[in-house]
């Protein structure tokens, strides 16, 4: 590991000083940073601590829920309104990572945790993520994990977060704090950028921006569902996953917003999915076109093309057991 300056901030003004740079990074868990900076792929030459800034607590924002950058994966996917009005969002938690990690995970960090593709993780590997303009050895290399949607031909590498699938079928929205003091709130669906041709520029995030909370806003549907394939039963990421939250209207659907992991480099949603769902009468005929329209331009890459009947699979199996209220 490199040689590092340490700084621990009081505040989050501190904070956003001290971070100022292209050296710096900020560290709360370390659950994703620490591994990257041991491996040698991320080599900061300061780190800010912002774990004693006052960016933790689950509180009620309207009719919504305003979720602290710190509050650790493990208190989020335990807390009862979360259980209770948020039940996709705990179980994404729950399906992500080890209790010891979750233990130290924070929202904010799980937002802006890196990509697992081998490539990345192997400094001696070309790759454009960490290396713009080497390449992207993952084109024509190993590619179970990687990208079926959303892709470039700079990279193909998918993100690893389950807790932001959830929080994107639910319409989360990022708070973030810059250095002028000014807040903003940007819609989570807007806060991943595609990779084109920069795909080491993954957020919207400015130079020495900081998350600070996390809002949702009250849940549209009542059947929530999260669904995750992987490779084995714990601690594994998603091939494919899909989080669900539908409201029914009568017999008919009347809210439906689905996001997706494992398929493409950003958290996945296609709107016109949901719009295609939504004031329809639940029917397998109904979710298979909205496979068709979900998978219309997947492209696989050899090792990954059984993720394209995968996640059709997926889909089609989560909308019915949430049409059929299988899950509260």
């Amino acid at each position: 590991m490199k040689r590092f300056d340490y700084a621990r901030a009081a505040d989050v003004a501190e904070a956003l000083r001290e971070g100022q740079g292209d050296g710096a990074a900020f560290i709360a868990g370390g659950t994703n940073l620490l591994d990257l900076m041991k491996l040698r792929v991320l080599t900061p030459d300061r780190l800010v601590d912002i774990n004693r800034l006052a960016l933790g607590g689950i509180e009620r924002d309207g009719d919504g829920l305003r979720i602290g950058a710190l509050v650790t994966n493990s208190d989020l996917a335990a807390d009862e309104t979360v259980r209770r009005d948020y039940p996709v969002l705990s179980r994404a938690l729950l399906a992500g990572a080890s209790g010891q990690l979750r233990n130290k995970a924070t929202t904010g960090g799980n937002l802006l945790q890196r990509t697992r593709c081998y490539y990345f993780y192997d400094i001696a590997m070309p790759c454009n993520k960490r290396d713009p303009g080497s390449g992207c050895q993952a084109r024509g290399g190993v590619t179970r994990l990687h990208a079926i949607l959303g892709g470039s031909d700079k990279c193909i590498a998918t993100h690893p977060s389950d807790m932001a699938v959830a929080m994107l079928a639910l319409k989360a929205e990022v708070e973030v704090e810059g250095t002028d003091g000014a807040r903003r709130r940007v819609p989570l669906d807007d806060f991943y950028v595609p990779p084109g041709d920069t795909p080491q520029v993954e957020t919207v995030l400015g130079a020495g921006e900081l998350i600070t909370a996390v809002i949702l806003p009250l849940p549209a549907g009542d059947r929530q569902i999260y669904a995750k394939v992987r490779d084995r039963a714990s601690y594994a990421f998603a091939l494919v996953s899909c989080a669900a939250v539908i409201g029914m209207d009568g017999d008919r659907i009347g809210h439906a917003a689905l996001a997706f992991g494992g398929i493409a480099p950003r958290p996945w949603r296609n709107a016109e999915v949901d719009g295609l769902l939504t004031g329809q009468a639940p029917s397998d005929d109904l979710f298979r076109r909205a496979a068709d329209l979900l998978l219309a331009d997947a492209k696989g890459h050899g090792g990954n093309d059984f993720k394209i009947p995968l996640a059709r699979r997926v889909l089609i199996d989560t909308l019915r057991k949430a049409t059929r209220g299988d899950a509260a």
